[in-house]
């Protein structure tokens, strides 16, 4: 039996992170095929499995894997420039507002998370909280919440400040992956709860549309958040203190509040959330001191998850497999280590998705390993035991069959309903290209 349990997990692990190149393994180019494969995508699962293997060197395993990619594509590509890929052309936006929203809002929601912490109110909580497992899953069902209309990583990273204080530092692996899980399912179903609902909306999904993705996010908090809670209480249970006198600095809460209030209006107005929080953070420097110490200990999870955006911002993948169910709860797995953003891109692009399900998918699927959501790799910023991919998963496995229930539960009730095409400008396939040469080419979002 302890043979059985040793076995699985590599492979699991291997099939997860493999998942990219079995899916996008044969565009042709002029980069040479390995066995059929882009040797890119080769070199970006070594690169994801290296991040596996070497978690204590994340960031440089992801530079090398930037760096090796970029190597090749400058060797096998004379016309090729990343220059272009980063700021754009007058046909393709680059990646430059992507890279700098991530590095902008990990940043700054640190800075948010430590503020929160001086702010009183987690010292208060345990006072507030039920003192066995349901208060652990009381916690979790408020991170669900506030990621309905916040960024998933503001409410990740308030949620581990508050399980910092309420389990006095002592927060178990599979309680940490529970927090992620549960930030990303809060803002599966809302447009304002995750940057791909928001790309859904900016691009013309109505945002009624995504709601039905909660039928499956509530289900996936209950199949995970009750196991975490319990193994959380038998780790360490929340202990009420009522004795501790506990200052609650208002202003400090007005800070947290402007800094989230900034990064929603211009997330809406702007799609830059970034310059909204970091705005308010300048401002509420003059009313009490910023913690700017906060920035060096998110240096490295940022440049770890920039590079590894970049690195799937490069993979030639111009084209999904058609839009059925059954693709949509597979990209829920390759949401898990190839980053959500081009994904969703290429998702709308191609139509026809039931985007609720879609959403449900590409939001949540990327609970199932620590790097799959920026949450993730937020929080890894307080807890760097979590960037242990194989302690992670096994201590975290609850969330993969979350996953998996509450996906098949959606279907179930609500089905799947595939959008008609929202686009009025939507360009042909490269099939209805060769077939109409009149109709306009689609143009690579990734390259």
């Amino acid at each position: 039996m302890i043979k059985t349990k040793k076995t699985w997990m590599p492979i699991l692990l291997g099939i997860l992170l493999l998942t990219p190149v079995f899916t996008f393994a044969s565009v042709p180019a002029a980069i040479p095929l390995v066995l059929g494969i882009r040797i890119e995508f080769i070199i970006f699962a070594l690169t994801l499995v290296g991040v596996a293997v070497f978690h204590n060197k994340t960031m440089i395993v992801a530079l090398t894997g930037l760096a090796a990619i970029l190597v090749l594509k400058y060797i096998f590509l004379p016309d090729y420039s990343f220059i272009e890929h980063i700021t754009g052309t007058s046909d393709v936006e680059g990646e430059w507002r992507t890279l700098l929203n991530l590095t902008g809002l990990l940043f700054g929601f640190g800075i948010l998370a430590k503020i929160f912490e001086e702010s009183g109110i987690p010292d208060k909580l345990p006072s507030i909280l039920p003192d066995d497992w349901k208060g652990g899953f009381a916690l979790l069902m408020l991170i669900f919440v506030l990621s309905s209309f916040l960024d998933n990583i503001a409410a990740a990273m308030i949620g581990g400040t508050v399980a910092v204080v309420v389990f006095k530092g002592k927060v178990h692996l599979g309680y940490l992956a529970a927090i992620v899980a549960a930030s990303n399912a809060g803002g599966s179903g809302s447009v304002v709860g995750d940057t791909t609902t928001t790309l859904m909306w900016i691009d013309g999904v109505n945002p009624l549309d995504v709601t039905h993705a909660y039928v499956a996010a509530l289900v996936a908090m209950f199949v995970f958040g009750i196991p975490a809670s319990i193994i959380q209480d038998k780790y360490h249970r929340i202990k009420k203190d009522p004795t501790k006198k506990v200052h609650i600095d208002p202003l400090r809460i007005a800070i947290v509040v402007f800094i989230l209030i900034g990064a929603i209006l211009t997330n809406y107005f702007l799609d830059f959330p970034a310059l909204g929080v970091w705005i308010a953070i300048v401002i509420g420097s003059f009313f009490r001191k910023t913690p700017w110490d906060e920035i060096p200990k998110s240096v490295q999870g940022t440049i770890f998850l920039v590079a590894l955006v970049t690195c799937a911002s490069l993979m030639p993948v111009d084209e999904l497999p058609p839009a059925t169910w059954q693709t949509a709860f597979y990209l829920g797995f390759v949401s898990a280590v190839f980053d959500n953003i081009p994904l969703t891109k290429l998702c709308l692009e191609q139509g026809g998705y039931d985007w609720g399900v879609l959403a449900y998918s590409v939001g949540f699927g990327g609970s199932m390993i620590w790097f799959g959501s920026s949450a993730g790799v937020a929080l890894s910023n307080i807890f760097p035991e979590m960037r242990s991919v194989v302690d992670y998963v096994k201590k975290g496995w609850f969330v993969i069959v979350a996953y998996i229930i509450g996906f098949f539960v959606m279907l179930g009730i609500v089905g799947w309903n595939p959008h008609e095409p929202h686009r009025k400008d939507k360009t042909a396939t490269p099939t209805e290209q060769v077939a109409n040469p009149d109709l306009p080419a689609p143009d690579s979002i990734l390259e």
